[in-house]
């Protein structure tokens, strides 16, 4: 059986998650992607063995199972014609936030089990999933479209509630997420983005205060498992860095049941879902849909924290596969990231390698996300991570006191 993964950059949801998972369900993989090039090159950061000990990384080769085909995925008219071109599909999936419309557009195509490709843009769209949830009552939130021509002023027009979030309408992982204080700050904001971001429309909305947090699920269309969910720390404003995520195995199961009734408003029950929401007086609220695996190696942790076959899980939904009434995860782990950023522009002069240790009973890992020797602007998004240090075990007093002793130890300079 041959499975089609759409994607864009090499991400390590895919290179770690998915990828492994299809070689061990005995899937033939075709990648298609518009950067090939990147992915023929494989994974920019070290995989590392298992151990109590630090290892050298060892760079993974790409897996025999795989060929990767250029194409212009954006275009769901592209990948139906490759496809179509190429030998017959058992699945079409992808991990990507930009490319979900188009994989079940293409699945829907074929006859293939996917999403709706309906769900996946009112999803992805974060202004036609405020107009969705406010049409069907579940909840209204002030928004506003700007269009990619039109003129930041003109929002003076509106009763824009202060202080605000501005955000691109089809944006992913806080780029270009910002807070705006008055009307001034809020124009100075939408043209600033606007420049860099040309062709792109951008969404004013009220600023929902509360804790923020995540939920994560996993769905066959018939049943829906909740996986748990993170407690997220963000950088101080105007950004929204997630700095630290913090594993909860369950939220109070009023906040959980308020989640799930809007993300079945929107549709959402096929595949991988990642929800990020806040909750403040008990009443949760939504920041944003993911249809498709948390990132940023929150994946990967959730399968070994769980001990489930998470990847494999979801590609077997997209095969047409039931998920088994009880995953059998375990329920008694504990776990915490933590993202450090850099605080400065400039070249990585200093920075700890690849490790992976155990500490107390406590799995530690780190993975660098930036080579020494690379200069970067500061972005105020999470492209301004240096690295990322995930930790498991059974007590979170311990997790939390092992990654804090681990980044003590360690130094990241920055040379301007």
């Amino acid at each position: 059986m041959r499975l089609y993964v759409l994607a864009r950059n090499p991400t390590d949801s895919v290179t770690e998650g998915f990828l492994p998972a299809a070689r061990r369900l005995g899937l033939d993989v075709t990648l298609l992607t518009d950067q090939p090039d990147a992915h023929r090159r494989g994974p920019a950061q070290a995989t590392l063995k298992s151990s109590e000990t630090s290892q050298t990384p060892e760079t993974p080769e790409i897996p025999e199972n795989l060929e990767i085909l250029e194409c212009d995925v954006r275009d769901f008219r592209a990948v139906i014609s490759r496809i179509s071109a190429h030998h017959p599909p058992a699945a079409v999936f992808t991990n990507s936030d930009h490319l979900q419309t188009q994989a079940a557009l293409a699945a829907e195509y074929f006859g293939l089990p996917g999403k709706d490709w309906r769900v996946a843009l009112r999803t992805k769209d974060k202004a036609q999933m405020r107009r969705h949830l406010a049409a069907a009552g579940a909840d209204a939130v002030w928004s506003a479209e700007l269009s990619a021509d039109q003129d930041p002023a003109e929002l003076t027009a509106l009763d824009v509630p202060f202080p605000c979030v501005v955000k691109p309408r089809e944006g992913v992982a806080s780029e270009d997420v910002v807070l705006a204080e008055g009307p001034a700050d809020l124009i100075r904001r939408c043209a600033e983005i606007q420049a860099r971001r040309p062709g792109a429309a951008l969404v004013v909305e009220e600023y929902l205060a509360g804790e923020l947090c995540t939920l994560e699920t996993l769905g066959d269309g018939r049943v829906r498992h909740v996986l748990g969910g993170f407690r997220t720390e963000v950088s101080p404003p105007p950004y929204f860095i997630e700095e630290r995520m913090t594993f909860v195995p369950a939220h109070p199961e009023q906040v959980t049941a308020q989640v799930l009734a809007q993300l079945d408003v929107l549709g959402v029950g096929f595949g991988a879902c990642h929800t990020e929401f806040v909750v403040a007086r008990g009443r949760a609220r939504l920041i944003e849909v993911n249809y498709r695996a948390i990132g940023d190696q929150c994946d990967l942790l959730l399968a070994q924290l769980l001990d489930v076959p998470l990847f494999e899980h979801i590609l077997r939904t997209h095969l047409g596969e039931p998920l088994p009434s009880d995953l059998g995860a375990r329920t008694d782990g504990r776990a915490r990231l933590d993202y450090p950023c850099a605080r400065s522009s400039g070249t990585l002069t200093a920075a700890p390698r690849a490790s992976e240790v155990t500490v107390g009973g406590v799995r530690l890992t780190y993975r660098p996300l930036r080579e020494v020797g690379e200069r970067h602007e500061l972005h105020g998004t999470n492209r301004d991570f240096l690295g990322v240090v995930r930790a498991t075990g059974t007590e979170q007093a311990a997790v939390d006191r092992a990654v804090a002793d681990f980044l003590a130890e360690q130094h990241w300079e920055i040379t301007p």
